[in-house]
């Protein structure tokens, strides 16, 4: 049997419910992000706001309530311009498994030793044995899309004598520290760390709600039984 090749196919999937996926679809998806709705006061105003603005568009101070002091909306929210501004720095595994691993490794290794994450991902391995070559695969590639998340300056379009027209070694330079200047006094030790923790919770968090859900499943069927038992017996 073959299959025949098309190339490479990029797809995005969005659920609620990622322990629902077979594990073989999770292992090949390389970007994962954790997209939350509202966490303060200003976004459910921003976001209650995107709703009922289009009926003072429509009719003129129709929503006849009063806005916020001292906050304009929308004002908190804002497009990023790179991964960086988006992900939160994390210096420390959230889940605790993760988090266990991490503190015995980080005795045995220094995390700027290669050896730390060679033992790190052979110790989660024997936790989540479904954790293969490919999940470190998807790890590297965040890494390097992190480190080469970055636009080219706008006065490099308006100017091309500044960066299109140099030589090729020049512009190698210039993208090279404009890929520093992106990591914001990050190093690529920091940077990997971030991923590799990020990564790693979500992979604890997937496999942990699916265990979850299932002990549930498994403890609301006892009760079913159990009533149903309790009503037999009184019938």
């Amino acid at each position: 049997a073959y299959a025949v090749n098309y190339g490479n196919s990029a797809i995005g999937l969005f659920t609620n419910l990622p322990e629902m996926l077979d594990k073989a679809v999770i292992s090949r998806v390389q970007g994962r992000f954790k997209i939350d709705g509202a966490r303060t006061e200003n976004d459910f105003l921003d976001q209650d706001h995107l709703w009922w603005r289009k009926f003072n568009k429509t009719i003129p101070d129709f929503v006849n309530m009063d806005d916020p002091e001292g906050y304009d909306y929308l004002s908190d929210q804002g497009l990023a311009r790179t991964l960086g501004d988006i992900l939160k720095k994390v210096s420390e595994p959230s889940e605790k498994r993760v988090k266990q691993v991490f503190n015995t490794v980080e005795k045995l290794h220094e995390a700027n030793d290669h050896m730390f994450y060679a033992t790190l991902y052979k110790d989660i391995q024997d936790i989540f044995p479904f954790f293969s070559s490919r999940d470190v695969r998807n790890i590297q590639s965040a890494i390097s899309l992190r480190l080469t998340d970055f636009d080219l300056e706008e006065e490099w379009f308006s100017n091309p004598d500044l960066y299109f027209k140099q030589d090729y070694d020049t512009k190698f330079n210039m993208l090279r520290e404009l890929m520093k200047s992106n990591m914001k006094g990050l190093n690529f030790s920091d940077i990997r760390r971030q991923e590799v923790i990020r990564y790693l919770d979500n992979v604890a968090t997937i496999a942990d709600t699916d265990f979850n859900r299932k002990v549930e499943a498994r403890v609301n069927q006892l009760n079913i039984e159990a009533e149903a038992r309790n009503q037999i017996s009184k019938s």
